[in-house]
């Protein structure tokens, strides 16, 4: 997902501004023009203002210290004051309401609510929220409840029946006019519920549904923050974005023009998504009709599902396809009930669509399993499609199919029903059932096919295939048939479960030398004398199947001394083992992170490790044979040899490319937090320049013995990169050394590396260098640019501290691999 600058709304204050601010308004106090009214730790900011070539005036709110400045709340959006009226004030009146007087004490725009007096006070809080309270600070109004065309953290849009009330965001006019426009944002009712916004009454742009962490049509929202609540028995569904502690400086806003955006700041405003894309017309509602499906990449970009035609050849060759689709053949249910009693009728099929945004209007059934569903759905002639969401349950469409986009990446299953059978597969097979079922068994397939084609030096023992799928079918996935082709697995050995058991003491615990996000890992030696490592998948693992296969197809392929090497693999039943070249000094955080094993580890030492973690990065980025990002770059993964050169492992959550790819979307953030670059942890997006910054913050560590996400930090620093910054800037940076090797180093190695280390954390990107960069800067044969101010380096007393990260990755700096998704 591409970062852009938003456009801001630029607007001009009254020249005496800034001649003084206030930090309440009462009835004796009021807010005249010359004034500000500020928040208290000077976040938020409400005044009078005008926006640029314009001749009105307003009351509103924007952030106080990020430029360039919008407004993301206005009082009198449809009631202007006059630009040339210079005594309108906003205060208390007799009845306690605050009210927006024009120059001849006339009420332009008023809170209108029932106070018991005049004791009235107005506030403007750190979340951005203008407060009416009374005496005893009981809120009698907020700013939150009537929002314009901007959500702010901790603020709400959505809907109560209940109370017959919708809290939505509605557009400018235009750029330079706060006044209604014609797009609006809420959210929906139905279960799941969905974001819409709709251009006066007709939808123009929907999410997809909720599935408790995101909208499943948004497949390049990572979601961190944002939450939906819905309460179906009070009849209220709400969204927003959760930021109790104020860490998060950002909004979501609907432009004058339908677009939603989500922004956030680091070192100026960035979008972290878009709805609907300016390049995608797929995400305009309903553009292919009824029963049409939507692909930006297909040309034309609009077809029908299958088993339906385009209900007007003449439009849909005219590239005019809102009218949409219909049926070819009546469906079969839709038959026996006409046809005589001694006829038989067959049973519809179901036609599997991936990576789908599933059509809107769909129907919450209270089924708990896939079979169930298809069951419900068969028996029910109006149901035309089903689908079923691990973390939504069963949902079935009954009215036409609208609104419909083929996806890229991302997306789900969605079963459509039709009479044809060679349409479709029959209802009564095992392969509907659901997406992480077929996506494991087929990948249990996948791996056995890897060891099978390989020239085994092994003893190969009669495994357990699933009889629910031919051997073809283990093989459909296409990639993976292809990467089975050539011949870079040949050196894998497949060894016997037996084998391995005995080589590690029937995985003795005495013999366990760590444990990962995969499973344990157990020291052993073969009856050949040769030592291994052996990793185990666990039951309980938080990765599987895909990981595995991803280890064996991705180091079979790739051979550099600074990378681990893997001998073979097992499979047999459950057992699923990885077998790698035994390291006799473990993992560098057993170093790196004990007190008395850290003396080891000369600055001499480190370096050399330091340095051959750059190679094996740069061959993975631009001399292996496939374009690998590791993806979960730390300490824990990188293993030593007996002479402490240092290898790369654990390859499980990586990804590979051919060409030159360098940007990739997911929707699913994995790696550990602390390491994560912003752009990653915050938009999903992943790239080389990803792991450039986890090679940034683990130089940081290998150069002061700390855990970047330790909390002791001298001076209240969030975390090491705060801390190495903060010494930067003082011209202290030496202090940052390991005491433990603070007498023998040279001083200009060290600067370099501290230098390197927060040019890798950059911000952006763009402003990190590349591996072959980072090596030649390394051995002193490049200059180095100047570092910038890395976003989260801020003290814990400032305001714009990330408070909640720290205790989110406190002891994620281990072993264990994060996988981090949507709350």
């Amino acid at each position: 997902m591409t970062l852009h600058l938003c456009s801001l709304l630029v607007f001009s204050l009254p020249q005496a501004l800034q001649s003084s601010t206030i930090d309440s308004i009462t009835a004796s106090s009021p807010l005249v023009q010359n004034q500000t009214l500020v928040s208290s730790s000077q976040i938020f900011e409400l005044g009078f203002f005008t926006p640029k070539g314009s001749a009105k005036q307003y009351v509103g709110i924007w952030y106080k210290k990020m430029t360039p400045s919008r407004v993301v709340w206005v009082a009198n959006r449809e009631k202007p004051l006059g630009h040339t009226d210079q005594s309108a004030s906003l205060t208390i009146g007799e009845d306690g309401n605050l009210k927006l007087l024009d120059g001849r004490q006339n009420t332009v725009w008023s809170t209108n609510v029932m106070a018991k007096s005049n004791y009235s006070e107005a506030l403007l809080s750190d979340f951005g929220n203008f407060v009416l309270q009374d005496r005893n600070e009981n809120i009698m109004w907020e700013s939150f409840d009537e929002p314009t065309d901007t959500l702010l953290p901790n603020m709400k849009i959505g809907v109560n029946v209940k109370k017959g009330k919708k809290l939505n965001l509605t557009s400018w006019k235009g750029e330079d006019d706060p006044s209604l426009g014609s797009f609006v944002m809420g959210v929906t009712l139905e279960t799941p519920p969905q974001l819409f916004t709709w251009n006066g009454s007709s939808p123009y742009w929907r999410s997809g549904q909720w599935d408790k962490t995101k909208f499943i049509g948004i497949p390049n929202m990572t979601n961190t923050y944002y939450d939906l609540q819905q309460d179906n028995v009070q009849g209220t569904s709400y969204y927003y974005l959760n930021n109790y502690n104020n860490s998060i400086f950002g909004y979501t806003f609907i432009s004058s023009k339908g677009s939603v955006k989500s922004v956030y700041w680091t070192n100026g405003w960035l979008t972290y998504w878009k709805a609907p894309a300016p390049t995608n017309p797929c995400e305009i509602y309903g553009i292919c009709g009824p029963f049409g499906v939507c692909n930006p990449f297909s040309s034309p970009m609009c077809r029908c599902l299958k088993g339906f035609k385009p209900r007007s050849d003449e439009e849909w060759n005219r590239g005019n396809w809102t009218r949409g689709c219909l049926r070819k053949m009546e469906l079969n249910c839709q038959k026996s009930a006409s046809a005589a009693a001694s006829t038989t009728v067959e049973k519809d099929m179901f036609w599997q669509m991936r990576q789908i945004k599933l059509p809107d209007s769909a129907d919450h059934l209270l089924i708990d399993n896939v079979e169930g569903c298809q069951s419900w759905c068969l028996e029910n002639c109006s149901c035309l499609a089903f689908s079923y969401v691990n973390a939504i349950g069963c949902m079935a469409w009954s009215k036409d199919l609208l609104d419909t986009q083929q996806f890229s990446m991302g997306g789900e299953d969605l079963f459509i029903r039709l009479a044809d059978a060679s349409a479709g597969v029959p209802t009564r097979t095992k392969l509907i059932i659901s997406l992480s079922t077929i996506s494991g068994i087929i990948l249990f397939g996948a791996g056995i096919s890897v060891c099978g084609l390989s020239k085994w030096r092994g003893k190969f023992r009669k495994m357990t295939i699933p009889r629910l799928f031919t051997s073809e079918e283990l093989l459909r996935d296409t990639a993976w048939k292809d990467q089975m082709k050539e011949d870079d697995t040949s050196n894998l050995v497949v060894y016997d479960f037996n084998s391995i058991r005995l080589a590690t003491d029937n995985f003795n615990v005495e013999n366990k030398l760590g444990q990962g996000g995969f499973g344990p890992v157990y020291k052993g030696k073969l009856n050949d004398g040769k030592e291994i490592a052996a990793k185990r998948l666990s039951s309980s693992s938080s990765q599987g199947i895909a990981e595995f296969k991803n280890e064996i197809l991705l180091i079979s392929k790739l051979q550099h001394r600074n990378l681990v090497r893997l001998l073979g693999c097992c499979i047999e039943e459950e057992e699923k083992i990885l077998v790698y070249e035994y390291l006799p000094n473990k993992s560098l955080d057993t170093f790196l992170f004990d007190s008395k094993e850290k003396e080891k580890l000369s600055w001499s030492v480190r370096f050399h490790i330091i340095q051959g973690v750059a190679r094996g990065l740069l061959y993975l980025h631009h001399d292996s044979c496939l374009r690998v990002i590791h993806r979960d770059l730390k300490v824990s993964n990188i293993l030593l040899d007996e002479k402490m050169n240092s290898k790369i492992s654990d390859f499980g959550l990586s990804r590979m490319f051919e060409g030159t790819q360098v940007l990739v979307n997911t929707h699913k953030v994995v790696g550990t937090l602390g390491y994560l670059s912003p752009e990653y942890a915050m938009g999903g997006i992943f790239s080389e320049k990803s792991d450039v910054y986890s090679f940034g913050i683990l130089l940081l560590e290998i150069i002061s013995g700390k855990k970047n996400t330790s909390s002791d930090y001298p001076g209240q620093h969030l975390n090491l990169l705060a801390y190495a910054w903060h010494l930067w800037c003082e011209d202290k940076v030496l202090d940052l050394m390991d005491e433990g090797i603070a007498d023998a180093f040279l001083v200009s190695e060290v600067m370099r590396c501290i230098q390197l280390g927060l040019l890798c954390t950059q911000d952006h990107a763009t402003d990190r260098p590349n591996m072959l960069a980072v090596v030649l800067m390394l051995n002193g044969e490049s200059n180095l640019s100047q570092p910038k101010q890395p976003t989260y380096t801020f003290s814990r007393s400032l305001a714009h501290e990330v408070p909640s990260q720290e205790e989110s990755i406190r002891s994620m700096n281990t072993i264990t691999i994060t996988t981090v998704e949507g709350r």
